[in-house]
C-alpha cells in the first residue's frame, strides 16, 4: 500500500529539503533574469525568504500539519525579499489557511492547500501577470485538484503534479513574449519547480543535494564579539559602528574568472569599513562578520564574487542599549506625527535622500531587497503615528506593501520604482496634508520626473531590438534599455539623446561609486553645449550597479 497520509514532521522535512534544494539552484534561478542587468536575483530573494520559513520550522519541526504550515507561512511572511519572495510568502500563506486545523495531509487536502494559496497569491498581486510564478502555481495548483480525485498515493500525486509544474514553467515563454524573446523560462516559476521537485524527493525518501560547509568555528567567534562582559564599560553612544553584518556568499565561476577572489585583499577592503572583522573562506564559500556603518557597503565588496546564502544585519545600538539592561531605561520618545522611510544605496544618495525629509533610509536597492522584516523594522525606527513608504525600487513594492499591513501605525506605500522619483515624491510631500493627500500627491509627482540609468550588461543577449554584448553599457530609460555600447560616456550620450526633450528644465547627475569626477566634467560639458536652456545640477551618490543616475525634469 502506498504512503496516503504524511503528519507534521514529514511535512517539516518537506520544507527543509525544499529550501536546501532552492539554495543549491538559486545561481542557476539568478541566471534565467531576462534583462542582462546585475539584478538577477530571484533565485537570491527566493532562497533568502524560504529559509527565513524553514527556520521557524525547525522550531515546530514535530508540530501538527497545521503547526509546521503556520510557522512556514510565519517566517516566509517576515522574511520575504523582493516580488517573488513576496509571491512565495503568500502561496505558502495561503497554503496554511487551506490546511488549517489538520493533523495529517492526504493528496486531496494537499490540493487543497495549493489551490487556497493560489487565491491568496493572486489576491495579493494588483495586476497579475501571466507566465510567471503565479501561472506556474495557477496550473499546478489545478491539475492537483484533478490528480487528487485520480489517486490518493502521495508519491504518485507529487509526481504529477511535479509533472505539471514542469509543464506549465515551460508554457511560460508563450505567455509573456519577453520570455520568448530571450529565450528564457520565468525565473520565479522555476523557482517554484525546485521547491516541488524537493518535496516530491522527500516523499520517496530521495536525497537532494544539500548545502555541507563547514566554515569553522566562525559561531564562536562571533558570539566572542558578542559578549556582555565587552559592552557593560562602553556607552552606546561610543559605537562607532552600529550595524553587525554577517553574511555567506557563494562563489560564481562567472565571477571569480575576471576578478578572482584572495582572501587577504578581502579582508583588507572590508576592513577599511569598519572593525571586528572575521573572514572565514573555503574553496566554495565566504563568511563574514564584520562591524560596519553602511552594511550595503561590505555587501556590495562581496557580491562581487558570488551570491548571498545567508543574510544578518542587527543594530547594535539597539542591543546594547537591551545588554545594559540595568541601567534605568529611557523614557520612549513620543512619537512624531509623520515619518518618511525611504530605500537607497548609496552614502552620498541616503544623505540626499535624509536631506529631502526622510526620516530613515533602509539600505537595500538593486541585488540586495529588504524583506517584509527590514521594512517592519524601519517602520517601527520612524516612531510616527503615520509612515509613509518610498521603495525606490519596483521589486521592493510588494515587501513594502506586505510591512504596511502588519504595522500598529498607519503607513502608505508610495509606489516609487526609482531614486529620482523617490526624490519628487519627497519634493512633493506635505506634513500639514492628510495621508491619503499625501499618497495621492506624492504618487502624481512621480509621473513628472524621468530616469536614466547607465550600468553593465552581465551577459550577451539580445532585447528590444538591441545586440548587447557582456560587460558593456547599457542606458536604461525608466525600465526600458536605450543604448549600448562598449565605452562608458558614449553610451550615456547615447542615453541623454533619448532622455531629454525640449521641454525639460532640469536634469540631476548621482554619480556612481564607479565614476570619476573627469567622467561628470565631461559629461556636464556635453550637456551644456548641447542643451543650453537645461539646468545641471550633480550629486556624488556613491550608489553601487549603476554609474549614473539620472533625473529630468
Amino acid at each position: 500500500m502506498g504512503l496516503t497520509k504524511i503528519e507534521g514532521a514529514k511535512l517539516a522535512e518537506m520544507v527543509l529539503l525544499g529550501a536546501s534544494h532552492l539554495s543549491n539552484n538559486a545561481d542557476m534561478i539568478d541566471a534565467l533574469n531576462v534583462f542582462p542587468v546585475p539584478d538577477g536575483d530571484t533565485g537570491t530573494n527566493m532562497n533568502l525568504s524560504m529559509t527565513s520559513g524553514a527556520n521557524e520550522v525547525k522550531k515546530v519541526s514535530s508540530g501538527t500539519v497545521s503547526e509546521v504550515a503556520n510557522a512556514l507561512a510565519k517566517g516566509l511572511l517576515m522574511g520575504a525579499r523582493g516580488n517573488s519572495g513576496v509571491i512565495l510568502s503568500q502561496l505558502f500563506r495561503g497554503f496554511s489557511k487551506g490546511v488549517e486545523t489538520l493533523d495529517e495531509l492526504t493528496s486531496e487536502t494537499m490540493a487543497k492547500g495549493l489551490q487556497s494559496g493560489v487565491r491568496t497569491a493572486y489576491k495579493a498581486v494588483i495586476k497579475p501577470v501571466e507566465g510567471t510564478i503565479l501561472t506556474v502555481a495557477k496550473d499546478t495548483a489545478n491539475a492537483a485538484e484533478q490528480i487528487a480525485q485520480e489517486t490518493d498515493d502521495l508519491v504518485e500525486f507529487m509526481e504529477r503534479v511535479l509533472e505539471a509544474s514542469k509543464k506549465s514553467l515551460e508554457h511560460t515563454p508563450e505567455l509573456l513574449p519577453v520570455l520568448k524573446e530571450v529565450g528564457v523560462v520565468d525565473s520565479g516559476g522555476q523557482g517554484l519547480v525546485v521547491i516541488y521537485e524537493a518535496f516530491l524527493a522527500s516523499l520517496k525518501g530521495e536525497a537532494l543535494p544539500e548545502v555541507d560547509i563547514d566554515l569553522g568555528s566562525m559561531d564562536d567567534l562571533v558570539n566572542a564579539e558578542h559578549h556582555k562582559s565587552h559592552q557593560d564599560f562602553m556607552d552606546t553612544a561610543d559605537i562607532e559602528f552600529g550595524y553587525c553584518t554577517e553574511f555567506m556568499v557563494k562563489f560564481e565561476q562567472e565571477k571569480t574568472k575576471d576578478h578572482p577572489y584572495n582572501e587577504e585583499d578581502f579582508r583588507n577592503q572590508l576592513g577599511e569599513l569598519g572593525d571586528s572583522l572575521l573572514v572565514v573562506s573555503d574553496e566554495d564559500y565566504v563568511r563574514v562578520h564584520v562591524h560596519v556603518e553602511h552594511p550595503g557597503e561590505a555587501m556590495n565588496i562581496a557580491q562581487q564574487y558570488g551570491s548571498f546564502v545567508q543574510v544578518k544585519v542587527e543594530n547594535m545600538r539597539e542591543q546594547h542599549s537591551e545588554i545594559v539592561g540595568d541601567q534605568p531605561k529611557q523614557t520612549a520618545k513620543p512619537k512624531e506625527a509623520y515619518g518618511i522611510v525611504s530605500v537607497a544605496m548609496g552614502a552620498g544618495i541616503e544623505e540626499l535622500l535624509t536631506s529631502l525629509g526622510a526620516t530613515v533610509v533602509l539600505t537595500g536597492g538593486q541585488t540586495m531587497n529588504p524583506s517584509t522584516q527590514d521594512i517592519s523594522e524601519a517602520i517601527e525606527q520612524a516612531n510616527a503615528e503615520k509612515v509613509i513608504i518610498l521603495p525606490n525600487n519596483k521589486n521592493i513594492i510588494m515587501a513594502a506593501e506586505q510591512a504596511a499591513e502588519l504595522s500598529e501605525s498607519d503607513v502608505i506605500v508610495v509606489p516609487t520604482k526609482t531614486i529620482p522619483q523617490g526624490m519628487s515624491a519627497l519634493l512633493a510631500y506635505n506634513p500639514d496634508a492628510s495621508l491619503e493627500d499625501n499618497q495621492k500627491n506624492m504618487s502624481e509627482a512621480c509621473n513628472y520626473v524621468k530616469t536614466g540609468q547607465i550600468t553593465y550588461a552581465v551577459r550577451d543577449t539580445q532585447i528590444d531590438g538591441l545586440t548587447i554584448e557582456k560587460d558593456n553599457f547599457m542606458g536604461i530609460i525608466d525600465g526600458s534599455i536605450k543604448a549600448t555600447d562598449p565605452d562608458k560616456v558614449t553610451a550615456t550620450k547615447k542615453l541623454i539623446a533619448d532622455l531629454v526633450d525640449e521641454d525639460d528644465e532640469i536634469l540631476t547627475i548621482l554619480q556612481g561609486e564607479d565614476s570619476t569626477d573627469e567622467e561628470v566634467e565631461a559629461l556636464v560639458t556635453y550637456i551644456e553645449e548641447q542643451y543650453p536652456e537645461l539646468e545641471v545640477e550633480t550629486h556624488q551618490g556613491n550608489q553601487p550597479i549603476y554609474s549614473f543616475i539620472f533625473s529630468v525634469e
